[in-house]
């Protein structure tokens, strides 16, 4: 019997190569779902075993309280890869929520994870045990229920994703992490209690949890946008109507934003409207900015003279 590859074993300098040496593009696409999987690590080797013959990369996490993907797919897989989440209760007729732009950048790799939940959030128990989920929205309910003066719009992503692309007049958190972003949301929204809430996030998995720790303090018009900013964005520029969502979205792959028309981000350097970020190149920093491509030759990657100075002597 052949033995069974779980795990990636080539180098990052090997999977690069190979990445650029592809002769077809591939599909950016995400799904999430909260449900009980009793087995996370079987699991975690079948879904393994199954995309690693797809050639699919990406990055995806499996606990037992659901699953979240983030991944591309060859677009000569596209059916193949739709056809293997049917073989698996856990992914039978899920929402895949494809990406706007082309993923042929997103992964160099498939790592699939065991971790204890699939989205960080703080929560010592699982939420969904004792609380019901917002409602959802489709793209075009969202988009009409916004123009309503007695609705908030509340972004529930990290601080700064919002930096660099919002729906208009949201409020916009200042955590870091999601697991600080729920407190924060509870506190910030004591005075709101009598309005409707529409949550949002970027693929709709973050809206699911905030929607029912919120729902569990005692908001009870809680709405969240299905398929988040990416089914929204396609959706309302399908039916050729001007999108509410400004600047770009932050997404953690390869791509680090799916750029839009409109930049309502700053360089952080010079000040130039700009979408997208990137990390400090010196090592011991890497802080996440805004920077342009001008800053960004100017200053070799780095944030600031001083990791200039730092990385130029490291390397010489």
């Amino acid at each position: 019997m052949k033995h069974q590859v779980l795990y990636n074993q080539k180098s990052r300098t090997q999977l690069r190569k190979e990445l650029a040496a592809e002769k077809f593009h591939r599909v950016g696409a995400s799904f999430y779902r909260y449900t009980l999987i009793e087995d996370p690590q079987a699991f975690r080797d079948q879904l393994y075993l199954a995309w690693s013959n797809l050639r699919i990369f990406g990055r995806i996490y499996v606990a037992r309280e659901g699953i979240n993907a983030q991944f591309c797919v060859p677009e000569h897989s596209w059916n193949d890869f739709m056809d293997s989440l049917d073989r698996f209760p856990e992914t039978q007729g899920i929402f895949v929520n494809r990406s706007n732009s082309s993923g042929d950048q997103s992964f160099i790799k498939l790592d699939v994870r065991v971790r204890e939940k699939i989205v960080a959030d703080g929560l010592q128990d699982n939420i969904f045990e004792y609380s019901e989920i917002g409602t959802h929205l489709g793209p075009e309910q969202f988009h009409k229920k916004m123009q309503d003066p007695n609705v908030l719009v509340v972004d529930v992503r990290n601080d700064y994703e919002c930096e660099t692309g919002k729906f208009e007049n949201a409020l916009t958190p200042e955590s870091e992490t999601f697991k600080e972003v729920l407190p924060e949301l509870s506190q910030k929204l004591q005075e709101h209690k009598d309005k409707e809430l529409l949550l949002y996030c970027t693929g709709g998995i973050r809206c699911e949890k905030a929607s029912a720790f919120l729902k569990h303090e005692g908001y009870n018009r809680v709405y969240q946008l299905q398929g988040g900013i990416i089914n929204y964005l396609k959706e309302i520029k399908e039916k050729k109507e001007s999108p509410k969502y400004k600047g770009s979205i932050f997404v953690f792959d390869g791509r680090m934003a799916e750029s839009q028309a409109e930049k309502i981000a700053e360089c952080y350097q010079c000040g130039q409207a700009h979408d997208m970020h990137r990390d400090c190149d010196n090592t011991g920093c890497h802080k996440l900015m805004v920077q342009c491509p001008s800053c960004e030759e100017k200053f070799q990657g780095c944030c600031s003279q001083a990791c200039m100075d730092i990385l130029t002597s490291t390397s010489s």
